[in-house]
């Protein structure tokens, strides 16, 4: 069961703490489906296009359930409230399994990280396009996009193999042209 717009918008409601954080998170997530709206019609792959919508829109929702806890938490928040939810865990698996390129239980281990020890990574060609188009865009005050290049140096900090899994996704993928997003949003490009 793929969820609705008016589901997926509705459950954002139930839990942001204040319209502000809504408008922040909901407007990052529909940022995310454009881009990944843009790739899905270029990718040589058949991916389920409304499963990527579902995945795009609903992938940050943990964010909301933070509460000050470290910023790493939100995927498995989210996971809990899809669950909560009633979703099944196809749709889930977009809020656990978006964050950076991927975290193993190295990764966890060798960055003592407060979740669970797992492995959180894209499994399917859908939660790949997802996690792969959020990279393009930051919450962030003031809200970013990130080229290509500068997300590559950013993530470059967790370790080469980190790079070499977002070059992978770049020859899967291609590159978003940001350009429209950019005119359309105003939000800076770095």
């Amino acid at each position: 069961m793929i969820p609705t717009d008016r589901e997926i918008r509705a459950l954002h409601r139930a839990h942001a703490p204040s319209p502000e954080a809504f408008e922040v998170v909901f407007t990052h997530c529909e940022i995310v489906w454009a881009i990944a709206e843009q790739l899905l019609a270029r990718c040589p792959e058949d991916l389920d296009a409304d499963l990527v919508r579902a995945g795009c829109l609903l992938h940050d929702i943990g964010v909301y359930r933070l509460h000050g806890a470290p910023y790493v938490r939100h995927g498995v928040l989210g996971h809990e409230i899809l669950a909560e939810a009633g979703w099944p865990e196809p749709i889930r698996r977009f809020a656990s399994c978006h964050t950076g390129v991927g975290l193993r239980r190295a990764d966890i281990l060798a960055q003592n990280l407060p979740i669970p020890l797992g492995d959180y990574v894209a499994e399917t060609g859908e939660e790949a396009l997802v996690m792969y188009a959020d990279k393009f865009h930051s919450k962030s005050d003031p809200p970013t996009f990130y080229s290509p290049a500068a997300f590559a140096a950013r993530i470059a900090r967790f370790g080469a193999d980190k790079v070499d899994l977002f070059d992978a996704l770049r020859l899967r993928f291609g590159d978003p042209d940001l350009a429209p997003f950019i005119a359309r949003y105003g939000h800076r490009l770095v």
